[in-house]
């Protein structure tokens, strides 16, 4: 195994974990910090994909404004910060069942793909990938709608939660 490998196993392991904290803590601020370490694991796994942009994108808008902004919201939403009620419901076994059975189906499936082990072509140097990337977002062709529909999304979500905090006395 090379050192790379043995980062990567390390950085998957941390994100699924935090990940599996993320659904399973009983507090809603610790399952938003568990949320920005899984999400900073995203950008190493980046990072070792030699994605530098895409690794700057996830660390400065997915962790430092839509988890700060839901961090906000739980706070700003009076005691559902501290409920502390069951954390799984009475179907948690089919929905563990469930999820093992995909995944087994999914490794399956993908253990009997010829393209799993492809190596995939080398890129050009004079290929410039953030050039490339901001056309694809610009461009009527591309991304453009998506990426103004989840604006829009997280201009909701805090409207909604200046709404849900607004003190009506």
């Amino acid at each position: 195994m090379t050192p790379l490998q043995i980062i990567f196993i390390l950085v998957a392991a941390m994100t699924l974990g935090a990940g599996l904290m993320v659904v399973t803590a009983r507090n809603l601020v610790h399952s938003a910090l568990w949320l920005i370490l899984a999400l900073f694991g995203v950008a190493i796994v980046y990072v070792l994909l030699q994605a530098g942009f895409l690794a700057v994108v996830q660390v400065v808008i997915y962790i430092g404004a839509i988890a700060i902004l839901m961090i906000f919201a739980i706070m700003l939403t009076r005691n559902i910060a501290t409920e502390s009620g069951p954390r799984f419901s009475e179907n948690w076994s089919w929905a563990l069942v469930i999820a093992l059975v995909l995944f087994g189906t999914l490794a399956w499936m993908l253990s009997g793909w010829e393209g799993i082990a492809a190596q995939a072509p080398a890129i050009s140097p004079r290929f410039d990938t953030v050039r490339e990337l901001g056309l694809a977002l610009v461009s009527p062709d591309g991304f453009v709608l998506a990426f103004e529909v989840a604006s829009v999304l997280l201009l909701a979500a805090l409207i909604g939660a200046l709404v849900i905090a607004w003190d009506r006395r």
